[in-house]
Parts: structure tokens; C-alpha cells; sequence
């Protein structure tokens, strides 16, 4: 008798355990979209151009090493238009992302996708941010509700697709944010939440 009531116990705990878990997990984005420049990375008025100018914000490594830990993941979308005014091409570029790869590695953290545009900033596509092309992309091939999605960046072209698609929107203050909060058109992107850095930001998304 006494057996049967600490099974049934121990049973009802680890039941009550399971729901818990299910719960938190519903709370949990599928997906979370990351601005390169300002967000991940230092900016620069003059882009980055190689992987020696290539040096990570205070915190964003743990910041997506936390999302990998919750099992969200993470695509960076970042418009590379200095690739179209020629100031340095794709392999250029290639090489600086598996910087930061290997960056992020040694953090114990990864990227699972980056999606790029490198149309010069004067002849943008649908891709090109604040277009909504790349965030469409990322959406449809992680089959992802936008509900269930978040965009972090630094800048009006970062909130204002963000916003056509239904993602949630997030600014943070490293890069152009402090600049961007006092546009007076941000008022147009709606609802978004306002975070010093991208580790602040994934923080409160995540509720740890």
C-alpha cells in the first residue's frame, strides 16, 4: 500500500513536471532574426570589410548562446550592400562569417543560417532591408508563423520589415539604436520593445 501511494505520488510529480515544461515551451520563439551590424557585431561607418574589422558587442555571444541552449534558432538576415558598391565581394564576406562562425564556436554558441543581400543600397530588390524579402525567407523555410518569430536589430530597416511581416520587434541601443530611437518615424513600426544590447534583449525573450 504504502509502495502504491509513493508511485502514485512520484507519478503525479513527474506528470505535473511534464506540463510545466510543455507550458514554458509554448512561450518559447521558434525563431529569432538577427541584424548583423550593431547587433552581433561592432558597426561601422565604413563597413566591415574583413574579418581583422570584424569584432563582437560585449555579450553577443552569450546572448545567442543562449537561444541555442533554449533550442530557438537563429538566422542572421544583414544587408551587405558595401558587396555592391564594390568595396569588397562575396568571398570577402564569406570570410568574415566564418569568423564570426568560429568565433561564436569557441563561445560554445552557432548560427544556424545567414541569409545575405548585397544589392548596392541605390537598386534594392524585394530582399534587400527594409524589405521584407529575407525575413520572408527565413520565415517559409523554418515554417514559422510570424507569431512565433522575433526580429532584433538596430535600425528603422530592421523594425520596418519586421513589421510588414508580423514579427515581433525589438531595438536595441548598441550600433544605430540610440539614433534610431529618436527618429521620429519610428513611431510608424508600432508596438517594439527597447533593450540596451542584444543579450538584455534575448533575456527577456527568453524570461531568464
Amino acid at each position: 500500500m504504502i509502495r502504491l501511494i509513493v508511485f502514485l505520488l512520484c507519478a503525479a510529480g513527474f506528470g505535473f513536471f511534464v506540463m510545466r515544461s510543455l507550458r514554458l515551451k509554448r512561450h518559447l520563439p521558434k525563431l529569432v532574426l538577427l541584424d548583423r551590424d550593431g547587433v552581433i557585431n561592432v558597426d561601422r561607418s565604413d563597413y566591415v570589410k574583413s574579418k581583422g574589422e570584424f569584432e563582437f558587442i560585449p555579450g553577443s555571444i552569450e546572448a545567442i548562446k543562449l537561444l541555442n541552449k533554449a533550442r530557438v534558432k537563429v538566422i542572421v538576415v544583414t544587408n551587405q550592400g558595401g558587396i555592391g558598391k564594390g568595396l569588397y565581394t562575396h568571398e570577402d564576406l564569406e570570410d568574415i562569417h566564418q569568423h564570426m562562425k568560429d568565433g561564436l564556436k569557441v563561445g560554445g554558441a552557432h548560427v544556424d543560417q545567414i541569409f545575405i543581400c548585397a544589392d548596392h543600397p541605390d537598386s534594392p530588390s524585394h530582399r534587400r532591408k527594409p524589405n521584407p524579402g529575407m525575413i520572408e525567407e527565413a520565415l517559409d523555410q523554418t515554417k514559422t508563423r510570424p507569431e512565433e518569430a522575433h526580429m532584433i536589430g538596430d535600425d528603422m530597416r530592421d523594425l520596418l520589415p519586421a513589421l510588414q511581416c508580423g514579427v515581433h520587434r525589438h531595438l536595441v541601443l548598441t550600433g544605430k539604436g540610440k539614433k534610431t530611437l529618436k527618429d521620429p518615424e519610428l513611431q510608424s513600426v508600432s508596438a517594439f520593445k527597447v533593450h540596451a544590447n542584444l543579450l538584455e534583449a534575448i533575456k527577456e525573450i527568453l524570461k531568464v
